[in-house]
């Protein structure tokens, strides 16, 4: 019997471009469109950032979050709604004085961070355990805004999805589980090929399944061009999946995607042709224990 795989699709994030993509949805309609397509494509999770409209970068605006979920919901579609709780926790260190804040910092209060998850209630929330060097700025979550932000999340009946970037932030995982914090099996999220972190190849991989909490939910995927290549990997190792153009804008080498739903036909695809299954929506609801 084919095993039944679930597949995220990561609709915009926060870091990819316009200037890398020109059909990389920003406004709150065209995430909520490109969500829809890709759920009807095959993806049974979409996994959801926003972005001022304005100046097309990652935001922590309700306002453009409650557009987007009630666009999703109000259209029919069945698909799990998986918001991010990662802006808010950049800081940029000043040149000429580190420990001031410079232009570009988002670093605000754990609350802030999870208040449209509290409100709009999806059915998963993503949040990273990462502390690292980012592009140009630092990554920040402490252990104790991460315990706040993870209370928050459970209080609100969202289950929470753990993202790992590195080694360490599956220690800390680990140690939020046998505090009690993180209620196991878990819901994890493992990311490879960010710059400065976990390296996007099968060895990595192989590190984390042996590592991972026994009977945990766990996907992986890679950044770029690794996209595809540690898609087949994680299948491989019994893990779910996930494509989208917050991770990758191309299709093939050199080859854009036309959109979302083009990245998620791929990696159906991929996880078919490898003898799997694509779980629908309801199928994910029941695998991780969703009302």
């Amino acid at each position: 019997m084919s095993r039944l795989t679930v597949l995220t699709c990561a609709i915009t994030g926060n870091q990819t471009t316009r200037a890398q993509h020109p059909g990389l949805p920003v406004t709150p309609q065209e995430i909520a469109t490109s969500a829809i397509e890709a759920a009807k494509a095959g993806a049974a999770i979409v996994h959801l950032h926003a972005r001022d409209p304005e100046t097309t970068k990652g935001t922590m605006d309700i306002r453009l979050f409650r557009e987007i979920v009630s666009r999703i919901r109000d259209s029919g579609t069945d698909v799990i709604l998986n918001l991010s709780t990662g802006e808010g926790g950049r800081f940029v260190p000043s040149e000429d004085e580190p420990s001031v804040a410079a232009a570009g910092t988002t670093l605000t209060a754990p609350e802030k961070r999870v208040a449209h998850i509290e409100e709009l209630k999806p059915e998963i929330g993503t949040l990273d355990f990462n502390t690292m060097y980012s592009g140009s700025s630092v990554v920040i979550n402490t252990p104790r805004n991460l315990e706040i932000m993870l209370k928050r999340i459970y209080d609100a009946g969202v289950l929470p999805e753990i993202e790992i970037f590195d080694t360490g932030d599956l220690h800390m995982a680990t140690n939020f589980i046998e505090r009690g914090l993180l209620k196991p099996p878990g819901m994890f999220q493992i990311v490879l090929g960010v710059r400065y972190g976990a390296v996007a190849d099968p060895q990595t991989l192989f590190y984390y399944s042996a590592r991972l909490p026994k009977d945990c939910f766990w996907s992986a995927f890679g950044i770029g061009k690794s996209e595809f290549p540690m898609l087949a990997q994680a299948w491989l190792l019994g893990a779910h999946v996930r494509v989208g153009l917050e991770d990758n804008v191309y299709l093939s080498k050199g080859v854009l995607a036309r959109d979302n739903a083009q990245l998620v036909e791929k990696g159906v695809s991929l996880v078919e042709n490898l003898g799997g299954k694509i779980a629908t929506a309801a199928e994910a609801r029941a695998m991780l224990g969703l009302k």
